[in-house]
């Protein structure tokens, strides 16, 4: 074999001109358009529905939709009055609620109640948050202070928050402060590990990095190891925040004179079941504005999440 015949013999097989695309055709004065692509076709609706979903307004609307289902079974249970296990015949309906509401705002007992409440949970989680990340990013970074501090921790984190208020009686002078203690208690541990978990979940490389640009201790606390641990702290903070509102309540109905879980627990004793309702989602409300705080502060330190993959 020459070696004109190799070169042939390697040589790619000739290419046939593609068809031509026919023509449009043309119907009255107008056009008809060539079919879209059977994928891009497919693809156009699911993505304006998936556009749509991810849209705030759909987050509104299927948090609208939520907490109407959940008004809807309420007011159709307690008007059929209800009794399948569960009962709802001492259940007040959504109106006697709304009447309640009216009723109690007529005097500044009820709104001073929401504002002690409001001040006992934002001094007790303000401390338990500068405390718990403080502590958090030294037990996560040294060893040292690990080996100190966390065997101590340790036994005190299985003791609820409400088991610490005849003790928190016989400490602080002052029933409020008691009470500022166990909310603060109820916050403190659910923060600390978090950030303490959060430290330890960050990349070597990172920190390897730093040091090799020549970032001294202080800077890797602030400029790496703080902003690496953020997610962590603030998931501390959400939970904290939910624990720190059982731990309050729980102390204003055993110990408390004022606040929205005595004023719910007077509700009892009197037997008012619409102020009792009353004080529950009182309760509820206050806690979700928290935890949405929180949620925007996470947004407003953590601006990169908002171009991370979220929930489908």
């Amino acid at each position: 074999m020459t070696a004109l015949h190799r070169i042939e013999a390697f040589a790619p097989p000739p290419q046939t001109a593609a068809p031509k695309a026919a023509s449009p055709a043309h119907v009255g004065n107008g056009v008809t358009p060539l079919p879209l692509p059977l994928p891009l076709a497919q693809a156009t609706a699911p993505g304006r529905w998936r556009r749509f979903w991810q849209s705030r307004g759909a987050t509104t609307l299927m948090g609208a939709l939520s907490i109407a289902s959940v008004l809807l079974f309420w007011q159709l249970a307690t008007h059929y009055k209800l009794d399948a296990y569960i009962r709802f015949n001492n259940i007040p309906t959504p109106a006697q609620v709304l009447e309640k509401v009216v009723e109690v705002n007529s005097s500044p007992k009820f709104v001073t109640n929401i504002g002690i409440s409001v001040r006992r949970i934002l001094l007790g989680f303000l401390v338990a948050t500068a405390l718990g990340v403080g502590l958090g990013l030294l037990v996560g970074r040294y060893r040292m202070v690990r080996g100190l501090v966390m065997p101590a921790m340790e036994v005190f984190r299985p003791i609820p928050a409400i088991a610490w208020v005849p003790m928190s009686i016989m400490l602080w002078p002052d029933n409020e402060v008691s009470i500022v203690f166990i909310t603060f208690l109820g916050a403190f541990f659910p923060i600390l590990l978090n950030t303490v978990h959060g430290v330890e979940a960050i990349d070597p490389v990172l920190l390897r990095a730093a040091r090799t640009l020549g970032a001294k201790e202080a800077s890797l606390l602030r400029h790496v190891v703080l902003p690496g641990a953020l997610p962590h702290i603030f998931t501390g903070l959400a939970v904290g925040m939910g624990v720190a509102w059982v731990s309050l309540i729980a102390a204003e109905m055993i110990s408390g004179q004022f606040g929205i879980g005595y004023f719910t627990w007077e509700a009892y004793s009197l037997i008012s079941y619409a102020e009792i309702a009353l004080g529950m989602i009182t309760i509820g409300v206050l806690g979700l504005m928290c935890s949405g705080g929180i949620r925007l502060l996470a947004k407003l330190a953590m601006p990169w999440q908002a171009h991370s993959t979220g929930a489908r």
